[in-house]
């Protein structure tokens, strides 16, 4: 039986003759076939899986030396181009659009011998942390099947989580690689703004996107990171500048330092007012400040420190975010590709009135008419720039921050995996749960999910981590560091 522990160990089996790429691919498309109940997938792509595979694996029997990724199974979202397959958001307004090229992100991978297995269902253009906002239908958390996984990546984090493929690509504009990730009880990192060309990713709020990585060990994490970052002449916010300390290295670098990790002392802040924000389940938060207090007996410095603008990160983060999206969103038109309605056409607006009522999902119509409002004359300067002031105070305030910490700590989620039926009648509920992750998308700042956690419940969530841009490496090495602890103890 093929076993998945993490890409180095696999690319090991497949030089030792222990597998084959075949072997693989053969695997995780019955494991998809198995759990299809899940709904983590809205396309698979079995047959060019397999002739790749079949490809790769004789490369390999000829001599041909391993790229980082050869034979590495990876599941993409539904907002991720990949080309000449079909890409939907997750939203009938691109009901059959078939991608004419690939994402940066993506092409890397396939550079690097990757083999994409599929596409994964998510929230209707990235908008939601139940994935129950898709055209598809809700995707079920595999843990437990009456909760939710998360959103708005929930498919990719499934398909991680249940063994669909080795690790998988989802999109954070808010929350929705670390939430998913946290309810999952998997590994969910949202790289700095930019790290990640945003080229082939579907648009819903420009200055927010970012592509982001779930899997199950932080060396398959970092390899992946490495091979996506970087600049890009189709992405000019695409950032040129390497990781702090060169590139991430993952087989040699990275994983040296974590020989070295006890020796090295940290210094983490944590947001008072966010481990005593009354949405936070009791148990999440002793639990995290039992883990703070032992950080602090292994000779860490954690501070307890204020920060005032907590309750305003929610509030500026739907206004700017539905700002976007109301612009991003106005090009689906169903005049040139995607969703039609021609039932008693009278004029040009009427036609573009009933494609985009058909076509866009409630959610998706709800953030685009709250959008066009912040922007609209007479509310710009009391909602939209007031936006905008607040997020340059976040970005001031954790710049200051940062100049004296390592890393920031804070819950991923005030509760674990809610059920599929609850809150789906009060939406402010839902949009007050991503009021810790929303803070990272805000300041441009790297943030990971890490699993350490489960809760009384039986349900897993984790621990979030942040760090100052351009360093996931910090980051990185810090989730090694309590994973590596935590199994140690």
């Amino acid at each position: 039986m093929f076993l998945f522990k993490d890409i180095k160990q696999y690319q090991q089996d497949l030089i030792s003759s222990n597998t084959t790429c075949l072997d693989a691919v053969e695997f995780y498309l019955q494991q998809i076939a198995d759990n299809k109940k899940l709904n983590a997938f809205t396309a698979i792509y079995a047959e060019e899986a397999l002739e790749l595979a079949r490809q790769l694996d004789l490369k390999r029997k000829n001599g041909e030396p391993l790229k980082k990724l050869h034979g590495v199974v990876i599941a993409i979202k539904d907002v991720i181009c990949y080309k000449d397959h079909i890409v939907t958001a997750a939203s009938r307004i691109l009901e059959g659009f078939t991608s004419l090229y690939s994402a940066t992100a993506i092409q890397r991978l396939l550079d690097e011998d990757a083999i994409i297995i599929g596409s994964c269902n998510c929230d209707e253009f990235a908008m939601g942390s139940t994935n129950k906002n898709s055209v598809y239908g809700p995707v079920l958390n595999a843990l437990d099947n009456t909760k939710v996984p998360g959103g708005s990546s929930g498919g990719s984090a499934v398909a991680v989580q249940a063994g669909l493929c080795m690790v998988s690509l989802g999109s954070d504009t808010g929350g929705s690689v670390r939430q998913p990730a946290d309810f999952c009880g998997i590994l969910g990192l949202k790289p700095g703004y930019g790290r990640i060309s945003r080229y082939g990713l579907i648009a819903y709020a420009s200055s927010f996107d970012q592509i982001g990585i779930f899997g199950k060990s932080v060396y398959d994490t970092a390899l992946l990171l490495e091979i996506m970052s970087g600049e890009d002449e189709f992405d000019s916010t695409a950032s040129p500048n390497p990781s702090r300390g060169g590139t991430f290295e993952h087989r040699d670098n990275f994983m040296a330092y974590s020989d070295i990790q006890e020796k090295r002392k940290y210094k983490i802040a944590y947001f008072k007012e966010a481990l005593h924000h009354p949405s936070l389940d009791h148990e999440i938060r002793e639990n995290i400040f039992l883990l703070m207090e032992s950080l602090r007996s292994d000779g860490h410095t954690v501070t307890e420190i204020d920060f005032e603008l907590l309750e305003y990160v929610v509030p500026a983060y739907y206004v700017l975010t539905t700002a976007e999206a109301s612009s991003n969103l106005g090009r689906y038109d169903g005049i040139r590709y995607g969703y039609q309605n021609k039932d008693n056409i009278k004029d040009l607006t009427e036609f573009y009135k009933q494609n985009r009522t058909g076509g866009f999902g409630k959610e998706v119509q709800l953030r685009i008419m709250l959008g066009t409002f912040v922007l609209s004359s007479g509310y710009y300067d009391a909602y939209f720039s007031k936006a905008q002031q607040v997020r340059r105070l976040l970005v001031d305030q954790t710049e200051t921050i940062f100049a004296d910490y390592d890393a920031v700590m804070m819950p991923t989620s005030p509760t674990t995996a809610f059920k599929l039926d609850e809150t789906s009648n009060d939406p402010v509920a839902i949009y007050l749960a991503d009021i810790f992750t929303v803070f990272a998308n805000l300041t441009g700042i790297p943030g990971i999910s890490v699993p350490l956690f489960k809760h009384s419940n039986g349900m897993p969530y984790g621990l979030q981590i942040m760090t100052k841009k351009t360093d996931e490496l910090t980051l990185l090495q810090m989730a090694d560091y309590l994973l590596t602890r935590q199994s140690q103890n």
